[in-house]
């Protein structure tokens, strides 16, 4: 078994391209709920929809987002009669939002109302909220203040500048029921392609998740959504640089430094990873730009290859040598 933690558009891809590397029930996903909201009155969990859809073969590939071959008539209603609508949720996606804000209305927790979509949906992976309490991402900016991450991202297209983030309700809240477990026990643990800072991030401040990282008993691999100085999409270099983190695969190594035991980076940031390595960080550079469902499944295994090739049908596909070992890690970890 294999446990993934991942939010946002590069962590769907990257989930895509592992459903077609592995059966799907070996794999379980830690997925960020930072960015969850109420919309016209209904609960909305973006990246669990997301990794849902993935999974089930409704995303939409054009968006990276929604349902494919949705349509939008109730936003378009809910426009005519004055409400707002800066986040497009499509009509099939709104059906999603209407069954999992009854279950909660009825008592049922996230991972619980989660585990009863996933079902219907036929996923076969097993899809864990990072908690059951509400975190929130807040980026606070100094011209308007703080704002939620999808007002941020969506509604203001992350035109802002940012000082600084903060993820209100995590320090009270606890791991979804499963989450450490999994992690401590999976054969492999992967870190997504994801924005280390507002996908990543509210994942890592739940209390618990960090330290179970360090006491996890497979290897564990993060990939960078970082490639040269640029991230791949969206805002992660200006979160980034809030956090005092460099926009590059080395502020990608600080981030996750006390946990992970590789890096994997793309082949053009060979320079840097050899930067990094003489510092004692293990780097894989490999080719990862996901364009077709080809390079998603190939980064997939080579991932699968740097911390477990016993995962994957040609374990030669990963040419880092196991003996360039981390200073990062930690505990009783071998390198």
């Amino acid at each position: 078994m294999i446990c993934v933690l991942t939010g946002g558009t590069g962590g769907a891809k990257f989930v895509d391209g592992l459903r077609q590397a592995m059966p799907a029930e070996e794999i379980t996903l830690i997925v960020n709920t930072g960015d969850d909201l109420l919309w016209w009155g209904l609960y909305v969990s973006p990246d669990i929809d997301s990794i849902t859809y993935v999974l089930s073969g409704m995303l939409s590939r054009e968006r990276g987002w929604g349902v494919k071959g949705d349509t939008f008539l109730c936003l378009q209603a809910m426009g005519q009669l004055g409400e707002p609508t800066w986040f497009h949720t499509g009509d099939r996606d709104l059906a999603v939002h209407i069954l999992r804000s009854r279950l909660l209305a009825e008592g049922k927790t996230l991972s619980e109302a989660t585990s009863i979509i996933c079902n219907k949906l036929g996923v076969k992976a097993r899809i864990l909220p990072m908690s059951d309490q509400r975190v929130e991402t807040r980026v606070n900016t100094p011209n308007v203040g703080e704002l939620s991450f999808e007002e941020y991202f969506v509604q203001r297209w992350y035109q802002d500048p940012v000082e600084s983030v903060r993820f209100a309700g995590a320090s009270d809240a606890e791991p979804a029921p499963g989450v450490i477990e999994a992690i401590t026990s999976a054969d492999a643990v992967l870190i997504a392609p994801s924005n280390p800072v507002t996908s990543i991030g509210p994942i890592l401040a739940v209390p618990g998740i960090r330290d179970a990282l360090l006491r996890a008993r497979g290897k564990i691999a993060a990939v960078s959504p970082i490639v040269g100085n640029a991230p791949v999409a969206g805002p992660a270099g200006i979160l980034m640089a809030a956090q005092g983190w460099p926009c590059s695969i080395a502020g990608v190594a600080q981030a996750y430094e006390d946990f992970i035991d590789v890096l994997i980076c793309d082949t053009r940031d060979a320079r840097p990873a050899e930067a990094l390595r003489k510092n004692g960080v293990r780097v894989h550079c490999t080719q990862t730009i996901m364009r077709s469902a080809e390079d998603k499944a190939a980064l997939a295994r080579e991932a699968f290859a740097c911390v477990s090739p016993t995962l994957v049908a040609n374990p030669d596909s990963a040419d880092e040598p196991a003996a360039q070992g981390s200073a990062f890690r930690r505990l009783d970890r071998e390198p």
